[in-house]
């Protein structure tokens, strides 16, 4: 009988992942938070999917009922809450977990400011510039909007209805809304960066799959100070850098 694996999949190496587990016949439940990510998985007619949102108690809850084998944590760098509930519950269900952890970027570049905190990131922003170009996604975009009132922002987000809505709630315009969806090459980037007239780039250190490697090339082309909000400070009890060691890991 094959293992099976749960797997937090909200990205596309965590996509890529459960196919990769399937391809060697592992028994794969593909967990997603987004009809889009839904809709991805489904050209893969062996992976199970659960597209409902689960707090740690659902999770665990659902690794008991599913008796399955580990867990393997596959969710972006940035989502903090769903690794540290999900390494919480497969501690409570006493079931394998593992990490896998995309690379960080390495940039050797004079212009980028560290900051840990999406508010720490809009501070150092208002003190680089006032024409600020947001690469960091939807999800904590007030915090920009909140902070940044006396400041020019231009927001990168994806093209779904759900998400257009949320930059508009938040009173931002039309031509502050860059919707698009990646990968985006250097060229494409210095544009954008030109046509918004950018004095300031944030980002996040999301790796070359989220693009971070062409966001700072592009920066630097353009001489532009750089805020990269770091990676959150999590213990994963089991951390594996490749396809190949989650494969190892789970056996």
């Amino acid at each position: 009988m094959s293992k099976k694996i749960f797997l937090l999949a909200g990205t596309e190496d965590g996509r890529k992942l459960a196919e990769f587990l399937v391809q060697r016949n592992f028994d794969v439940t593909a967990s997603v938070v987004s009809d889009y990510g839904r809709k991805l998985l489904q050209n893969c007619a062996d992976i199970k999917i659960n597209d409902k949102p689960l707090n740690r108690n659902d999770l665990e809850k659902i690794l008991l009922a599913g008796y399955f084998d580990c867990l393997v944590d596959a969710s972006h760098p940035y989502a903090q809450n769903v690794s540290v509930n999900a390494i919480d519950a497969a501690k409570s269900a006493q079931i394998a977990y593992v990490r896998y952890e995309r690379a960080q970027v390495a940039p050797n570049y004079e212009k980028i400011f560290n900051v840990d905190s999406y508010e720490s990131a809009a501070d150092k922003a208002s003190e680089l510039g006032k024409n600020i170009f947001l690469t960091t996604g939807s999800r904590n975009l007030k915090i920009f909007v909140d902070r940044l009132s006396d400041c020019n922002l231009t927001v990168r987000v994806l093209p779904t209805a759900e998400v257009i809505a949320q930059c508009e709630a938040l009173g931002l315009s039309p031509k502050q809304i860059v919707a698009m969806q990646g990968p985006f090459s250097v060229a494409l980037n210095v544009e954008l960066f030109r046509q918004a007239a950018a004095e300031v780039i944030v980002t996040k250190n999301s790796g070359q799959i989220g693009g971070a490697d062409t966001k700072l090339a592009a920066a630097e082309i353009l001489n532009l100070p750089i805020v990269m909000i770091n990676r959150p400070k999590i213990f994963y009890p089991n951390i594996a850098t490749t396809f190949d060691d989650v494969l190892k890991f789970i056996g």
